[in-house]
């Protein structure tokens, strides 16, 4: 074999070896991890109250809706299940597209004002001056698997304040379980926005109720 030839042979070897090493190597790789499912608390429509507005357009109150905070463990985008008490465990692969509480801020602000109670209402940053103040704190969101269908349980906790001087005028705590129709992230998602519609029906008549007994100072 002349020594072009060996030349040639050997680059061609060279070749089919780096290709056999390269396929032998990608196979001890992992496998890319798939991106999480996204999912959201969507705010459809909640029933409005049926009580009568406070009083005239003029003569209703204002309310500056502040943003939720949230307890130790709801405060990320997991979406959190529970098997044992005490012990809250995440979704591998879903999760919200937001963090519940930052979620829930349009939903309330929407909930309240469906009341026709308030002459206006909006968040922290929509300049409307506070006549009152809304607080909300997300206490628990979690699909709960105890035995039988799971279930999730949303509860919230509500304060209005004077806007003046923050004295609270009225508080309640809000608790709505409801079933989910299959023991998985999506089952426990559609059951977690029924049950914050259910609570935020009963904000919003919480609120309607606190509009109606509100004087304006003197």
């Amino acid at each position: 074999m002349s020594r072009s030839n060996f030349a040639v042979a050997w680059r061609r070897a060279a070749a089919a070896f780096g290709l056999v090493l390269a396929g032998g190597c990608s196979g001890l790789l992992p496998a890319p991890t798939p991106p999480p499912s996204l999912y959201a608390l969507d705010g459809t429509h909640v029933a409005s109250p049926s009580n009568a507005a406070a009083g005239s357009a003029g003569a209703a109150p204002t309310l500056v809706v502040n943003p939720t905070r949230a307890a130790p463990g709801f405060d990320s985008r997991h979406i959190v299940y529970v098997r044992a008490a005490h012990q809250l465990e995440h979704f591998a692969h879903s999760e919200w597209v937001d963090t519940p509480a930052r979620m829930l801020a349009p939903l309330i602000v929407a909930a309240v004002q469906g009341s026709d109670s308030f002459r206006a209402v909006g968040l922290t940053a929509s300049g409307v001056a506070a006549d009152l103040r809304l607080d909300t704190e997300l206490l628990q969101l979690q699909q709960e698997f105890n035995g039988g269908p799971s279930r999730v349980r949303f509860t919230m906790r509500a304060y209005v304040l004077d806007g003046a001087n923050r004295r609270v005028l009225a508080w309640r705590e809000f608790d709505a379980t409801v079933a989910s129709a299959s023991d998985d992230p999506y089952g426990g998602v559609v059951a977690a926005n029924r049950a914050v519609q259910d609570v935020m029906a009963e904000l919003a008549s919480f609120c309607a109720q606190t509009a109606r007994s509100w004087k304006p100072p003197n």
